[in-house]
């Protein structure tokens, strides 16, 4: 089978296309045919060097977690899917035993990694991490789910938006800022969202953005929401100097979730604010299985439609991190092997 490797860690250049043998499923696994795979800036992040867990002496690496397509083949002791299934694939993988993934919630396992693999014509993966797709959701669409959209409604449960609520979302232009404020929506609550572009803001607006704010800068951003209204909660996947700007925002009690590192990772706060405003600062990574399933349930009734800027060949994969290194889309990019 043929799939799209980082044969080096420099950025989309080093994506190659590499033949390797149609994997087998061992006992509990099961073989997916790929007709998608979403891209993350957690492959990009690989892709750039920029991750400890992948060095060159890893490479050829597959990355590629989010996985659409039909089950092929499962192993022994399967019973959840069957051949033909078509599925969508929770990438968390846990280890099973530790006290969080006994009692929940299972992104909290103490030895939580990522599955990799989907950009290639079939994927091995296990059984019991697959969702079946109701008839009407298309794989396109359910590939876009597992990471943006799972990480961003999991964010709006930390923050207990509901309806009423404002949530503000810097850097909203990307795949989890655009899935927050279609959830958000979904959820009856109210965005604000930031990005220095008005072609992109216009665009995250039809998608049910309530307030626009073109600017990067933290003191016209502050300015700017604190004149909007006072903020419930906040999903901050960009971390650095952002985090205070979502703290000063914040309402007295509210509550901000942070899932990433985009703008700095490291980030300076004003503690007697946080600590005299009653703030909560959660971390917040992926989401749960259930979360998918509802995510999944949502898009099936018609509530929810994923956002996908454009798909592109297995032989196209190095052009889609280029585009998302370029920072030139909204919503997601969908590698269709």
């Amino acid at each position: 089978m043929r799939a799209a490797a980082f044969s080096d860690l420099t950025g989309p250049d080093g994506v190659s296309i590499i033949n390797q043998p149609t994997p087998e499923p061992d006992r509990g696994e099961a073989v997916v045919s790929v007709d998608a795979c979403a891209i993350n800036r957690h492959d990009l992040w690989i892709l750039e060097g920029d991750s400890a867990m992948v060095d060159t002496d890893d490479l050829p690496f597959v990355s590629g977690l989010d996985v659409a397509g039909t089950v092929d083949a499962v192993g022994k002791g399967v019973t959840a899917v069957e051949p033909g299934d078509r599925v969508v694939l929770c990438p968390n993988e846990t280890c099973g035993t530790c006290r969080y993934c006994r009692e929940g919630p299972e992104n909290l396992c103490e030895n939580f990694s990522l599955y990799h693999g989907g950009l290639a014509e079939a994927a091995r993966v296990q059984a019991d991490r697959l969702v079946t797709l109701p008839d009407g959701v298309e794989t396109v669409d359910a590939a876009a789910l597992p990471t943006a959209y799972m990480t961003a409604f999991h964010m709006l449960r930390r923050v207990d938006a509901g309806p009423g609520d404002l949530v503000f979302i810097p850097g909203v232009t990307g795949g989890v800022g655009v899935a927050g404020v279609q959830l958000a929506a979904a959820l009856g609550a109210d965005s604000v969202g930031t990005s220095s572009s008005a072609a992109k803001l216009d665009r995250v607006e039809s998608l049910g953005l309530d307030y626009a704010i073109e600017s990067t800068d933290p003191d016209e951003i502050r300015e700017a929401v604190t004149d909007i209204g006072t903020v419930d909660g906040v999903l901050n996947h960009l971390g650095g100097e952002y985090t205070q700007v979502g703290l000063d925002v914040l309402r007295r009690g509210g509550r901000m979730a942070i899932c990433g590192r985009t703008a700095g990772g490291t980030s300076e706060i004003d503690i007697p604010d946080l600590f005299l405003g009653h703030k909560h600062v959660i971390g917040s990574t992926m989401g749960t299985q259930g979360d998918l399933e509802r995510l999944v349930g949502l898009v099936a009734d018609g509530e929810l439609t994923p956002e996908i800027d454009q798909t592109y060949s297995l032989d196209e994969t190095g052009g889609a991190f280029a585009a998302m290194q370029d920072r030139d889309s909204v919503g997601k990019l969908v590698v269709t092997p």
